[in-house]
């Protein structure tokens, strides 16, 4: 095999996962809170080919000797964009949309090693019955929202109404009086690359890393939020399309230049019969 035929076929491996990772960003383009992801490509290791056999020829060259030949291009690393996604009024009450950039709500998620702190900047929360008469605040999945104290958000039943102020503190209405029953926790992404996507839109810190200086936690002043709304996703359909045809056109070309080396490599063959 000659080495267009490898570049290219290392080259259209790559290819896949970015197409891969374009069908994930389209396929959550409707989902609360999602973060589209983007691909950069860093080329492989080079040879250098030196075929400059007369030193008279090299005179006055002001471009490097030789040929360098890579070995194609490998997915260097994916970004998440961490824009906010448009605001969509929902009218429903446990519906609260984060307003400050790099603000996510906190999660307890049980994991094979025990409970564990994630984040999300989805905010349709639900309510759901547990023992003694009392329901739990969580995510759409089922999984604890974390509150103020560092506690799960609990309540008591029997309240005729609740709902969620602007600056996190949950009301809840009971007769003729409505009284502040909980608070949402909300944190602070101060260096938000350094966080790993688990999945269901959710981010966790990476085992091994000091969570000081990843993570701070907002006074709640600071905390600023939208009622009644949701944040969409902020996925633009149309960039995504527009890559998707680019990353397209890139593998087809790649899968006709290793065609077009089979073949020159069958008239080689050929000629020398």
């Amino acid at each position: 095999m000659n080495r267009s035929m490898i570049q290219s076929a290392v080259t259209m491996g790559q290819l896949q996962s970015k197409l891969d990772l374009i069908g994930n960003n389209l396929s959550n383009s409707e989902t609360t809170g999602y973060k589209s992801r983007s691909a950069d490509f860093s080329s492989l290791l080079f040879q250098q080919i030196d075929n400059q056999s007369h030193e008279h020829a090299q005179v006055g060259r002001t471009t490097p000797e030789g040929v360098r030949i890579g070995a194609g291009a490998r997915l260097g690393h994916t970004n998440l964009d961490y824009r906010q996604g448009s605001l969509q009024n929902t009218g429903r009450d446990l519906d609260v949309a984060l307003l400050g950039d790099n603000h996510l709500f906190q999660l307890r998620v049980e994991t094979e090693t025990g409970p564990e702190t994630q984040f999300t900047r989805a905010g349709n929360f639900y309510l759901n019955p547990i023992d003694n008469g009392q329901v739990l605040l969580t995510n759409s999945n089922g999984h604890p929202v974390i509150g103020a104290d560092g506690e799960n958000i609990v309540l008591e039943e029997g309240f005729q109404g609740i709902s969620i102020d602007q600056d996190g503190s949950i009301l809840v209405k009971r007769g003729d009086e409505q009284a502040v029953e909980g608070e949402l926790s909300v944190t602070e992404a101060v260096r938000p690359r350094m966080l790993e996507a688990v999945g269901d839109n959710r981010f966790r810190i990476p085992d091994g890393i000091n969570p000081d200086g990843i993570m701070e936690d907002l006074p709640r002043g600071d905390i600023e939020m939208k009622n009644k709304t949701l944040e969409a996703s902020n996925v633009d359909v149309s960039k995504q399309m527009t890559d998707m045809l680019m990353a397209q056109r890139a593998y087809q070309f790649n899968a006709k230049s290793i065609s077009t080396g089979d073949q020159m490599m069958g008239l080689v063959n050929q000629l020398r019969s």
